[in-house]
């Protein structure tokens, strides 16, 4: 019997906890009436925008997109070796995951997405382009689904602001992440009023910083060698 009223109490207890940890993560989002182009939810004091589905991956392929955002530049510039292991979070169709692979050929690049048809597009490529060092992961919109202490460098290009669950999406991450590994954001600048985007899919420099702070994550360099967005280096400590 007092073995029992032990393990009922343990129980209890842990319950108590979950709906305690459930709570303080729901505390971390204010529900608010949606913006245009939002899905109704703030984080730190930003607005949440609508994922760009699928059926958008004919923009994310444009011709005249490498021209508009230099993207050949974003792809120098990732602090990359032949070896490295790297994470592109929010592969779309692979517009990023393909070249970067060609990068690291003794290394590895994991492209995660949330939606099981742009990672069909991407293994699409596989089969007529090769890359057999490109891996492709299925994530929900909590968890990246990587390995702990996996990943040399993850980057994310123009997604972030549309996670549904920045926070907890942030924490899987850094879990992901080495120590002294990296994270690069490449996001609009919301402080450029001449970008071309809609408010919601732009960032401040200042409030990607405030969010990855919260995660743990430091600032340790800002490289300004694109023409509309930040390209934005923090570190895992």
């Amino acid at each position: 019997m007092k073995t029992r009223s032990i393990s009922f109490i343990a129980i209890v207890a842990l319950l108590t906890l979950s709906v305690s940890q459930a709570a303080n993560q729901e505390q971390r989002y204010k529900i608010s009436a949606p913006d245009f182009d939002g899905i109704g939810k703030q984080y730190l004091g930003r607005s949440i925008s609508y994922v760009m589905g699928h059926r958008g991956a004919d923009w994310l392929e444009r011709t005249s997109r490498e021209e508009e955002e230099r993207t050949d530049l974003l792809i120098d510039n990732l602090p990359l070796s032949e070896d490295s292991v790297v994470a592109d979070i929010g592969a779309g169709t692979g517009y990023f995951a393909f070249p970067v692979a060609q990068r690291i050929p003794r290394g590895k690049l994991f492209a995660v997405d949330i939606q099981q048809e742009m990672l069909d597009l991407i293994q699409q490529r596989k089969i007529t382009d090769g890359a057999d060092n490109i891996s492709l992961v299925l994530g929900t919109i909590k968890d990246v689904k990587l390995p702990p202490a996996s990943v040399d460098l993850a980057f994310i290009v123009d997604a972030y602001h549309e996670f549904s669950h920045p926070y907890e999406m942030g924490r899987s991450i850094f879990r992901a992440l080495k120590p002294g590994g990296q994270l690069i954001l490449i996001e609009y600048r919301a402080e450029d009023g001449s970008v071309p985007i809609k408010r919601l899919h732009k960032m401040t420099a200042r409030q990607v910083d405030k969010e990855m702070r919260v995660l743990g994550f430091e600032l340790t360099n800002a490289l300004d060698v694109l023409p509309q967005q930040h390209f934005l280096i923090f570190t895992k400590p």
